[in-house]
């Protein structure tokens, strides 16, 4: 049996996890206040702090550092890759180090991983990272050259559950036709093509539902406006597309169970985002159905989100007619990635290199 640590920094918490087989000893998430996080200049400098508190973890719970036989790290915003569990070598620690990877937490999951698989001499491996780019040609396209149609999506979690859903219907992931639809922070949605992601929106970039903190797709035409009207810089411009957009900007919180509260008290404006939301959800689950020829196995509903009976019943009451709903709330990052280490270390499928 192999023993898996897992590594996973997100923007204010590092999660770390340690699993035998599939069997977890345990999970921990480190948070990190904005006051803690504004010490650091930059991203790359917290990576000796996040560091610190995985190695406290294992002393923590009695896990001897030796036992380990691998390390499964949150990847990054890598050069687009075939899904799958990469070794982290040399051209990928480059790769995380660099301008466009340094911009979210997540790149040190790789760095991380590789820094103590170096010191204990294990296999380090980031599985399925965001960018995971499965997209035909032609869903890249955008009608102005020069601009192409990103593969960038919650591909770890989504393909974990894709397989968990599979199972349940008594298919292979691989012989399946799915939608699946994050539902977090940003939401994704994407078509599963017999086990490829053919298509899907790129939340960060604004495609899609506006969700708690994006802007999701809005009119070109009124974005380029506000670009040039000189009240906007291009950073604001660019945080109110990727974190303080959607819901956020409209009710002054990203938390679904507190705007849940506020609808409870009676705020039919409230009501209205979130609804509004469910919508534009639904209508991106319809076009990823069109993807699929209109043929799909189910639509299944993940992501923190997906905890609220009330938001995923809106999206149920719009596209059960078309499939069945599985919900599998929340993620399991963790466990998907401690999976993707033993696939490898059992020889059940190919370690994969990145160039």
């Amino acid at each position: 049996m192999f023993r898996i640590l897992t590594i996973n920094p997100g923007s204010t918490s590092t999660k770390m996890a340690v699993f035998d087989g599939n069997t977890k000893l345990f999970e921990e998430v480190g948070k990190h206040s904005r006051a803690d996080l504004a010490r650091f200049p930059d991203v790359v400098s917290q990576k000796d702090m996040r560091k610190e508190l995985v190695y406290k973890a294992l002393e923590k719970h009695c896990i001897p550092k030796e036992s380990i036989s691998a390390i499964a790290g949150r990847g990054g915003l890598l050069k687009p890759i075939e899904s799958g569990t990469y070794i982290v070598n040399d051209a990928m620690i480059k790769d995380l180090y660099g301008d466009i990877a340094t911009v979210h937490a997540s790149a040190l999951g790789g760095i991380i991983s590789y820094e103590i698989g170096k010191e204990l001499r294990v296999p380090a491996y980031v599985v399925d990272p965001v960018v995971v780019d499965e997209m035909e040609p032609r869903a890249k396209l955008t009608g102005i050259p020069g601009i192409e149609r990103k593969s960038v999506f919650h591909a770890l979690n989504t393909k974990a559950i894709a397989r968990k859903a599979a199972e349940k219907l008594g298919i292979e992931y691989e012989n399946s036709r799915l939608v699946v639809a994050h539902l977090g922070g940003g939401i994704t949605v994407g078509a599963h093509w017999y086990g490829r992601v053919v298509d899907v929106n790129d939340a960060v970039a604004g495609e899609g539902p506006f969700t708690p903190e994006r802007s999701g797709s809005v009119p070109a035409e009124e974005i380029v406006d506000m670009c040039f009207s000189g009240n906007y810089t291009k950073q604001e411009m660019k945080r109110l597309i990727s974190s303080n957009g959607g819901m956020s900007a409209y009710l002054g919180t990203n938390d679904l169970h507190e705007v849940e509260n506020m609808i409870k008290s009676g705020d039919e404006f409230a009501a209205l985002v979130v609804d509004s939301m469910a919508y534009q959800v639904i209508k991106e689950i319809g076009a990823m159905v069109a993807v699929l020829e209109g043929r799909v196995d189910a639509i299944v509903l993940t992501g923190g989100m997906a905890h609220s009976t009330r938001f995923t019943g809106t999206i149920k009451q719009g596209v059960d007619q078309i499939a069945k709903v599985i919900v599998y709330p929340g993620e399991d990052e963790m466990r998907a990635m401690a999976e993707g280490a033993v696939r490898v270390l059992e020889g059940k499928a190919p370690v994969k290199i990145y160039e």
